[in-house]
């Protein structure tokens, strides 16, 4: 299944028996995670694993954790985002 213009194939998508969403895409060998994919559960909790090859990981209860991809600088700072900042 192809996302014409979005720059992504997206490989599989769907829903578990828990109720949980997934779906991976393909970004092509010039990303450097060309196999990114996210999910989010019925929780409220989500992840998602970016192409860039940095990951975001929010609990669903206010606490967040981002992960920055391996090539730049570790900043504390962007680590951790408040609830406000996810548009919550």
């Amino acid at each position: 299944m192809s996302s014409s213009g979005q720059g992504y194939t997206i490989k599989s998508s769907g829903t578990n028996s828990q109720g949980n969403h997934y779906c991976s895409r393909d970004y092509g060998s010039s990303a450097s995670n060309s196999n990114s994919y996210h999910y989010s559960n019925t929780n409220g909790s989500y992840y998602y694993s970016n192409p860039n090859g940095s990951t975001y990981y929010n609990n669903g209860s206010g606490s967040s954790i981002y992960t920055p991809p391996l090539e730049d600088p570790v900043d504390p700072a962007r680590n951790e985002f408040p609830c406000h900042d996810l548009g919550k």
